[in-house]
């Protein structure tokens, strides 16, 4: 491998949300392969407001292994916004994200970035090409998402790829410009069209501990994904707007009928059908339109995503949220708060609340 002109050649971003039960088989597994690329590295495990020993286990872990750098949220702001904070503190020429639950194999990363320096690649992606270990449930439903996903945005989304990933700086500071609200990576970096490849693998069970992505949770990511990427839903509501105007004029023909040959019986199972369908199709209509409105309410308060309390890089500090950072001792470093606009030196972007835990 080529170093590249920077200080660090590659930087892996590690998000985890009460994964104490994980951590121990993540380092065993993760060191050897980074430590086996020859390039200097570093590993950013973002502790997403765990409430279990995982804050204490990675200072433990800081003892021993000097390339292993901690930044603390302040409270459990999800897993896409403990994954911006990483990409956004991130030093290296390329960047890796992975998940702590070892359901994606660490052994990929060197291979990631063996093939983005050979080919002269933005971006990796680690696509799963044996889901075995997931319940068939979760198989079906990751596969309905990813082909609605692809028919929405594009067929330039890659099929079974989640945020397993290597990115370029290029690609890293592109998403850092973007002004997203909700930021739904596995999306915005097929947006980007850089020059990407793939790295395919066998998706493994969790190591252990809990799924931290319930059912809830990917039905709000499949939300997040539809309204952040596509007017379709907006579209939809127009043309069962259409249906419901036809159908009306349906109706209307068929009472003039039944008036015209005399059975004028009162219709009041008519009546209430079509009362409740126009109701219901009123009623999506008027949630699909809030729910557009909802974002661009969101975006227009510009409310950062997460707080970073502490990052072991720079020292531990308070941040306010309102543009001041203050250290408890002499060392001085600027704001770190999700803003959403990328533009000043120091300040992590991000975007409306999004309060899902990670995975």
């Amino acid at each position: 491998m080529s170093a590249a002109p920077f200080p660090t050649t590659l930087s892996v971003v590690v998000p985890m949300y009460n994964e104490e039960e994980a951590l121990p088989a993540l380092v065993e597994r993760l060191r050897p392969a980074l430590d086996g690329t020859g390039v200097g590295y570093e590993v950013i495990a973002v502790d997403d407001g765990s409430t279990d020993r995982t804050a204490a286990l990675l200072e433990e872990f800081r003892e021993t292994w000097p390339e292993l750098r901690v930044i603390g949220l302040r409270g459990n702001s999800g897993h896409q916004a403990a994954l911006t904070a990483g990409l956004h503190g991130s030093k290296g020429a390329y960047v890796a994200s992975i998940d702590a639950d070892l359901q994606d194999p660490p052994e990929k990363v060197p291979e990631m970035l063996d093939l983005a320096v050979a080919e002269g690649l933005d971006i990796v992606y680690g696509v799963r090409a044996d889901r075995s270990a997931d319940s068939g449930f979760k198989r079906r439903t990751a596969g309905l998402y990813y082909w609605l996903m692809r028919r929405i945005v594009g067929k330039q989304v890659p099929a079974q790829a989640g945020d397993f990933r290597l990115l370029s700086r290029e690609a890293v500071e592109a998403l850092k410009a973007l002004p997203d609200q909700h930021q739904v990576y596995r999306l915005l970096v097929p947006w980007l069209g850089f020059p990407s490849g793939q790295v395919s693998y066998q998706r493994e069970e969790r190591v252990a501990g809990e799924t931290k992505y319930p059912l809830s949770k990917m039905i709000r990511l499949a939300v997040d994904s539809i309204t952040n990427f596509s007017a379709a839903p907006l579209r939809l509501a127009t043309w069962l707007g259409v249906f419901s105007f036809f159908s009306c004029f349906v109706m209307m023909a068929v009472t003039f009928v039944v008036w015209f040959v005399g059975h004028t019986v009162p219709g009041w199972t008519s009546l209430f059908v079509v009362m409740l369908f126009l109701g219901g199709v009123q009623l999506i209509c008027v949630g699909l339109l809030g729910e557009y409105i909802g974002r661009i309410y969101t975006a227009v308060q510009r409310r950062p995503t997460f707080f970073v309390g502490h990052d072991t890089d720079t020292g531990t500090g308070t941040d306010t949220g309102t543009g001041t950072h203050t250290a408890t001792g002499t060392h001085r470093s600027a704001p770190r708060t999700g803003t959403g606009t990328g533009a000043a030196a120091g300040t992590d972007t991000g975007g409306a609340k999004d309060r899902e835990p990670a995975r």
